[in-house]
């Protein structure tokens, strides 16, 4: 490899795989391709009967996947990792195979598989545990969304509080009451520090816990309701914010609320998230990057969370072994 690596990410349908991904590729900091994989029913069917193959890929998404074939494959999700076996069975074993998430067994001839430290996976060679999900938020990033949006948002007193909303998970419970006693502390945590709330829901949050939340908001506020046409404030309300309340079911939006640097703190009550959650919390408690919300403020700071950068380095690793390999 004397050249610039061919680097593809596999982005599934699922947001929150393509995301992790393409949060890898940017860390890498090279140029890549984006290859979008939609499937057809037989994409359900389990990994071992799919094998090193387009089994369950839909033919548009089969047909942009043509030689010249890549070095390297970035994926995420555990649908992706038949289609990057045929790839690598395709270049001849050649390419290096970086799967994010836990795909289920076998493993072995994936070349780096990324687990967050709170999964229970089997300690592998080619396992590697992380803090978190990688993402895609960076200083540079949220600072010119956080710019675009400032604006609009001159009336309303400082400090911003962004309030990062989730919904329900297997195994747990987000329900109207758990919206009150957020929208309560999230109230009071805004009140404590004289500024206003920013609030924005996901795909995942019910209509009865968002109007249960928002009835107990009485500071100045701006509601977002996800959707999946229009404008998302998402970045720009983590660049705007000087605190972040996040709600504990998602290990996406805890690390990318950590990545600011800016104080987090995490709305999970009992029987809310997942026992995965509850580890991960800890960690996040553990090493300073966040706080459970009580309706306290105490502002503090602590350095940006992002895994992403962690297994770029992996990835940009075996790319200097390669080259140095094939002089």
């Amino acid at each position: 490899m004397t050249q610039q690596p061919r680097i593809w990410v596999l982005a599934d349908d699922r947001t929150g795989n393509a995301t992790q991904a393409i949060g890898v590729a940017e860390a890498l900091g090279l140029p890549f391709e984006i290859k979008e994989i939609h499937y057809d029913r037989r994409g359900r069917l389990p990994n071992l009967l799919r094998g090193a193959s387009l089994l369950g890929v839909e033919p548009a998404s089969r047909d942009v996947l043509t030689p010249p074939w890549p070095d390297v494959v970035i994926a995420a999700g555990r649908r992706t990792v038949p289609v990057a076996r045929y790839l690598k069975r395709r270049n001849g074993g050649r390419t290096f195979l970086a799967q994010i998430m836990w795909p289920g067994h076998p493993v072995k001839d994936l070349d780096l598989v990324a687990v967050p430290r709170h999964d229970r996976v089997p300690d592998l060679p080619n396992v590697m545990r992380i803090l978190g999900a990688p993402h895609r938020v960076t200083a540079e990033r949220i600072a010119a969304e956080a710019a675009q949006w400032r604006d609009y948002f001159s009336d309303l007193p400082r400090p911003y509080l962004t309030v990062l909303v989730g919904g329900a998970v297997k195994g747990g419970v987000f329900d109207a009451d758990a919206g009150r006693t957020l929208g309560r502390q999230a109230t009071q945590l805004a009140r404590q520090a004289g500024g206003s709330l920013f609030v924005t829901t996901s795909r995942r949050t019910g209509i009865a816990v968002r109007n249960a939340m928002m009835a107990e908001v009485d500071v100045p506020a701006y509601l977002h309701i996800w959707t999946r046409k229009g404008e998302n404030p998402y970045f720009g309300f983590l660049g705007l914010a000087d605190a972040i309340v996040v709600t504990g079911d998602s290990t996406s939006m805890c690390t990318e609320a950590c990545a600011t640097g800016r104080p987090v703190y995490i709305f999970s009550p009992p029987g809310m998230a997942a026992p995965k959650h509850e580890r991960f919390h800890a960690e996040l408690y553990e090493q300073g990057y966040a706080r459970p919300l009580t309706g306290e403020f105490a502002p503090w700071q602590h350095p940006p969370l992002n895994p992403a950068l962690d297994i770029a380095r992996r990835i940009r690793d075996w790319i200097e072994h390669k080259r140095n390999s094939d002089k």
